[in-house]
């Protein structure tokens, strides 16, 4: 039995502090894999919402999402898909969100299919702002999530900065850890950060 993968290793994060009626965001939906995770693990009393700056993710995150509700009806939580920046989440979710969700995921990079635009990339301003919103969202004890993709162009700039940032936080607002394979520098790699109980 070898390693977690970077996406196995942040959904066992996330699993771990999104319970049934919890609130999630998925900052970077892409084909919808996160998303429908964290409507699982939602579940239908929870709800999640998610962002991407392209409509094609969306529409793949929808028809994932349908197929699983197909499956099980009464099993996901509500998802609303936004077609918006992940700098925009602070203003676009529920005041009422703030200071009460549970996880939010990033999954950085392009879209991972083969007709996708590979040029559009997610650009390290944005995800900033996007990760200090996250922040503020989270309840004490939620988490991010943060896969980072130092392999394509643009991708490691993007990934120090983040890296930088988690590294940053003031100890008593928060805790960060890497989970990342040290032979190959290219690989793709997990930051998380836990917001501290009582920050």
């Amino acid at each position: 039995m070898g390693f977690m993968s970077v996406l196995s290793f942040a959904h066992k994060l996330t699993a771990e502090r999104l319970a049934s009626g919890g609130r999630a965001i998925d900052a970077t939906v892409g084909t919808g894999a996160d998303t429908l995770v964290l409507a699982k693990a939602a579940g239908p009393r929870g709800g999640v919402y998610g962002f991407d700056i392209q409509p094609a993710a969306l529409k793949l995150a929808e028809e994932r999402l349908r197929l699983a509700r197909e499956e099980a009806p009464a099993a996901l939580s509500p998802v609303t898909l936004l077609h918006r920046s992940h700098a925009a989440m602070a203003e676009a979710v529920p005041p009422e969100w703030r200071g009460t969700v549970s996880a939010v995921m990033f999954n950085l990079g392009y879209l991972p299919t083969g007709d996708a635009d590979k040029t559009i990339i997610t650009e390290t301003e944005s995800t900033l702002a996007a990760l200090d919103a996250a922040l503020a969202l989270l309840r004490p004890g939620g988490i991010i999530t943060a896969v980072l993709y130092p392999g394509h162009e643009g991708g490691d700039r993007e990934a120090a900065a983040v890296e930088s940032w988690a590294a940053g936080l003031a100890q008593p607002q928060a805790q960060s850890i890497i989970y990342r394979q040290l032979q190959r520098a290219s690989a793709p790699y997990v930051v998380a950060v836990e917001k501290k109980k009582g920050s």
